[in-house]
């Protein structure tokens, strides 16, 4: 057995504004548990809702996902359906 010690720790800090998680200076989504980018969460929380409370380092930063980008995607998403449905009924014409 060995008498040495292993360099592992843990370090975990939670933003007392929206409560977003940093583990080891990574930021965590807490609905997913997945790795997150410090600039998306700045675009969809933290530049219109943080204050001074905030911890997110990209806070005020330009760039990263924002909820405008979120529903222009989903809205691309619906159409690409519809088109999709609309080329299937063509088909089903015929």
């Amino acid at each position: 057995m060995s008498d040495q010690f292993s360099d592992l720790k843990l370090e975990r800090k939670e933003c007392e504004k929206c409560g977003a998680i940093w583990i080891n200076g990574q930021h965590i989504w807490g609905g997913t548990g997945n790795t997150g980018s410090e600039t998306d969460l700045a675009g969809l929380v933290c530049n219109k809702l943080g204050d001074h409370r905030c911890i997110n380092p990209m806070k005020g930063q330009d760039g990263g996902q924002t909820w405008e980008y979120r529903a222009g995607y989903i809205d691309g998403k619906i159409d690409e359906r519809k088109r999709m449905l609309g080329e299937l009924d063509k088909f089903a014409d015929e």
